[in-house]
C-alpha cells in the first residue's frame, strides 16, 4: 500500500522504514513540527515525573533536580527512550492517558507532588484525573508542535494523482491538521476517499467528527497494531 506518514519527526521516519520493512511504500511527511520551547523545568521539590510524549526527555535529561524521581511513562515507546536519556526508575503505562492516571494512583499517595513534561498543545488527561484524586500537579512546557503552513507539496501530487491509499494518524491534532491542510489545498475529496489508520479512538475522533470514513482504530495504542492492520485479516479490529 502507498501510505502517508503525517506524525511528527522523529518518529516521522521510523515509521517509514517499518513500512518499508513490511513492503509498503511510505510517504513521509508530517503535518506538525516539534520544537522544544527552551525552558528549564521549574524549581522546586517532586516526587515524581509524568511522561506522556518522547518529546519532552530532551528537557529532562540534563536536569539534575530530577535525577533518581520516579518516572510514569504513558506507553512503551516514552518509557525506552526514558531509560537511555538515564532518568527513572520507570514505570510503563499501558499507552494512554487514563491508564496512566491509573498507574500514578495505585503507585504514590494523594498528595505527591507530579511534574508533568508536556507540550504546549495538550489535552487535559492525565492532569485532570490525577488533580481530582488529591494529587498536585505542576506542567511544565518543554516543546510546543506546530502545523506546517500548507499541505506538504508530495501529499498534495499524490492526493491529485490518485498515487495514494492510506493515511496513519498518530495524534488527534495531526489528524485534525492533516484534515485541515487538505480542505484548504482543494484536495479535500481525495484526502477523504483514503483509508484512515488511527492509534485510538481518541485520534480518530475529529476525522469522524468531520465525516470522514475511519477504516481502522486501535484497540491498543500500539504501533504494531496499527501497522498490522494495513494487512487485513480476521480479529484485526478494523471497523
Amino acid at each position: 500500500m502507498r501510505v502517508w506518514v503525517a506524525r511528527p519527526e522523529p518518529g516521522a521516519a521510523r515509521t517509514g522504514a517499518a513500512l518499508a520493512a513490511c513492503g509498503h511504500v511510505p510517504l513521509v511527511a508530517p503535518v506538525l513540527v516539534v520544537r522544544p520551547t527552551g525552558e528549564r523545568p521549574p524549581d522546586g521539590s517532586f516526587d515524581a515525573l509524568l511522561l506522556t510524549s518522547t518529546n519532552a526527555v530532551p528537557a529532562l535529561k540534563d536536569a539534575a533536580s530530577l535525577r533518581g524521581l520516579p518516572v510514569f511513562a504513558v506507553g512503551p515507546r516514552t518509557a525506552a527512550v526514558a531509560i537511555r536519556a538515564g532518568l527513572g526508575p520507570v514505570w510503563e503505562g499501558p499507552g494512554d492517558a487514563g491508564g496512566l492516571a491509573a498507574r500514578v494512583a495505585e503507585s504514590l499517595p494523594p498528595g505527591a507532588r507530579l511534574l508533568h513534561a508536556a507540550g504546549a498543545e495538550r489535552k487535559r488527561e492525565p492532569a485532570a484525573a490525577l488533580a481530582a484524586a488529591g494529587f498536585r500537579v505542576t506542567v511544565f512546557v518543554a516543546y510546543a508542535a506546530e502545523a506546517v503552513p500548507a499541505l506538504p507539496g508530495p501529499v498534495a501530487d499524490a492526493l491529485a494523482g490518485g498515487s495514494l491509499d492510506a493515511a496513519l494518524h498518530y495524534s488527534r491534532r495531526s489528524a485534525a491538521v492533516a484534515l485541515a491542510l487538505a480542505e484548504g489545498s482543494g484536495h479535500g475529496g481525495a484526502f477523504r476517499r483514503l483509508r484512515h489508520y488511527c492509534l485510538s479512538a481518541d485520534v480518530a475522533f475529529p476525522l469522524e467528527a468531520a465525516g470522514v470514513a475511519v477504516h481502522f482504530v486501535a484497540v491498543r495504542p500500539r504501533e504494531t497494531d496499527l501497522l498490522d492492520a494495513l494487512t487485513p485479516r480476521l480479529g484485526d479490529g478494523a471497523r
